[in-house]
């Protein structure tokens, strides 16, 4: 179980990015979180594995306080939170295999990861992972050789390498067109009904959030203003959400 209670943060120049957010996600779940740009959605993932530390407020899995982890407990826990970029995060000078491979640096020695002393299992791993996400074949291709589709796909396999529990994707569909966005979320929903890993994932598209969510939280000026099933949300609440003027775009 993920407890979130009563987060905060304040930006150094003032912003107020999250106000006291409180929520809990049960394991297992497929949680979509929507809002506006600048609502709090990045923030807020971010704060979960501490890429940004909260200002206040707690973040518990599984009775343990993140927040309050030092740097070698937070590096166990974030052992099994894997992450999705909206960016992709690749260094795309290095083949596609070995990007999937850092997946593996928070249980392997620095002196191995920084040779590339892989071990056979985790080899044998990644290409496992790349064959899940249906590009194995682009092993030994250069990172920046492939489609923005190709790359997130990478970017999930990295992460599977972390035998994650939870997965938390940060917009990972929004720089993709429709028909790669679908095919890309439908990997991260395998995930979690085959394997039960709990994902929250940000999105920009309400349409995506009610195909592939079972349960969707809204930001709105870094509040939670909704928590509940994606067939609540009727065009009040979205307008509520998204501002009057808002027009959704169903992706198919």
């Amino acid at each position: 179980m993920l407890q979130i209670q009563d987060l905060v943060k304040v930006y150094e120049d003032g912003t107020q990015a999250l106000k006291g957010i409180s929520f809990t996600v049960e394991d297992g779940e497929f949680v979509a979180i929507i809002g506006l740009s600048g609502s709090g959605k990045s923030t807020l993932l971010r704060c979960i594995n501490r890429l940004i530390e909260p200002t206040s407020g707690r973040v518990i899995w599984d009775g343990v306080d993140i927040t309050a982890a030092d740097p070698r407990e937070l590096r166990r826990i974030r052992r099994q939170i894997g992450m999705i970029f909206q960016q992709f995060n690749l260094v795309k000078r290095l083949p596609v295999l070995t990007n999937v491979l850092t997946g593996r640096l928070g249980y392997v020695s620095t002196w191995r990861s920084i040779t590339g002393r892989w071990s056979r299992a985790d080899v044998e791993r990644a290409f496992a992972n790349l064959e899940l996400v249906g590009i194995r074949e682009k092993a030994h291709n250069r990172a920046d050789e492939l489609s923005g589709g190709q790359q997130q796909r990478v970017g999930i396999a990295r992460a599977l390498m972390q035998e994650p529990r939870l997965l938390l994707a940060d917009e990972p569909v929004a720089s993709l067109d429709p028909a790669t966005s679908h095919s890309v979320m439908k990997y991260v929903e395998q995930l979690n009904r085959e394997m039960g890993v709990t994902v929250l994932c940000s999105l920009h598209f309400l349409s995506l959030a009610r195909t592939y969510a079972s349960r969707i939280l809204a930001l709105k000026d870094g509040l939670l203003v909704f928590d509940g099933s994606p067939q609540e949300i009727d065009d009040r609440r979205f307008k509520e959400i998204y501002g009057e003027e808002a027009v959704e775009v169903e992706i198919r």
